[in-house]
């Protein structure tokens, strides 16, 4: 990392990314764990949450477990470029959009209620910012876990879903848009999410766990930012692999060291003919070279890295806009 943390910053930012206490005082459970006091815990996630190090400490959901989602990319003119991201960036179903070095310069992952409500707002993305625009969902996860281990410590394999896919009722949907932010970082923030859905807050803690459990929830705790944690060289590296050996190449290139993502996507033909994606992170470019280099040697096919240029937006995704949950 090029900062320099304290003791206490580095080992909130490493150790509690997952695992978070889900217990009425959680901030309180992990001061004693750390020999530290609660109000002490609590300053310091606010201020490396204020400083963009930390993102919310809360859930990543699963993809395809919640909602929908998808990758989607334009062709912005370069003079046009800013005013089409922020155009993009603008639309609150927008958590994560990056320009990239490629034809196709504008990355970004949109999440909505269904898929109706997402086709819906690709097609307004078009229309306002007079782009085509193309889609790639998500059809297979072999590594999804958005950690970061910042000691570089073996990979942790992603949680596995462990209950078939359904959709969360009307109050998960409610406890959801309330949880997308993040919890407050206040001593009891689950008593303070149940008063917000008007539930309990035994029920709050016992239905995160629940869906931790059942894969639904990913994992619970600091969601940091890897650009201000130095790991500013960011690489999607596409493949283009015949349909019948992608599951096999997707495993492999899942297992290796500096892959912190991997997943196989719809492709989208003509336009795009690429159907499986790593993103692999790294300090600088000459840190990542080796790693895509290594990677093609690994998948058996000759993988184009399209390094991010830069990030106009990152935060937590938005499945559910509290006024949808609270009619739904």
């Amino acid at each position: 990392m090029n900062a320099t943390y304290t003791p206490l910053e580095f080992r909130l930012l490493n150790e509690w990314q997952r695992g978070f206490p889900l217990v009425p005082a959680p901030f309180a459970a992990i001061a004693a764990e750390l020999g530290s006091d609660e109000a002490t815990v609590i300053s310091v996630l606010g201020a490396l949450r204020e400083q963009g190090v930390v993102s919310r400490v809360g859930p990543v959901f699963a993809p395809r477990r919640v909602g929908a989602s998808t990758l989607a990319a334009l062709s912005a003119p370069p003079g046009r470029l800013d005013d089409v991201a922020a155009i993009v960036s603008a639309r609150p179903e927008v958590n994560h959009n990056y320009e990239r070095e490629h034809h196709y310069n504008l990355w970004f992952v949109v999440t909505a209620a269904d898929e109706a409500t997402l086709a819906c707002t690709l097609d307004e993305i078009a229309d306002s910012t007079g782009c085509a625009v193309i889609s790639m969902p998500l059809v297979d996860e072999f590594h999804i876990d958005l950690g970061f281990d910042l000691c570089g410590g073996a990979k942790r394999p992603a949680a596995k879903c462990r209950a078939p896919v359904r959709a969360p009722d009307a109050g998960e949907r409610l406890l959801m848009a309330s949880l997308q932010p993040g919890l407050p970082l206040v001593a009891r923030p689950f008593q303070h999410i149940a008063r917000e859905t008007g539930s309990r807050e035994d029920h709050v803690i016992a239905r995160i766990d629940a869906w931790l459990d059942e894969g639904m929830v990913k994992r619970f705790g600091v969601v940091v930012r890897h650009h201000e944690l130095g790991y500013r060289a960011n690489a999607m590296v596409v493949f283009d692999v015949p349909d019948d050996e992608v599951a096999e190449v997707g495993a492999r290139l899942a297992r290796e060291p500096g892959v912190t993502l991997c997943y196989r996507r719809w492709r989208h033909e003509p336009e795009w003919r690429y159907n499986l994606f790593c993103m692999v992170h790294g300090r600088s470019r000459a840190e990542v070279a080796p790693v895509v280099e290594r990677l093609s040697q690994v998948a058996g096919h000759r993988g184009e890295p399209l390094f991010s240029t830069r990030r106009f937006k990152q935060c937590g995704a938005r499945y559910f806009p509290t006024s949808h949950a609270i009619a739904a």
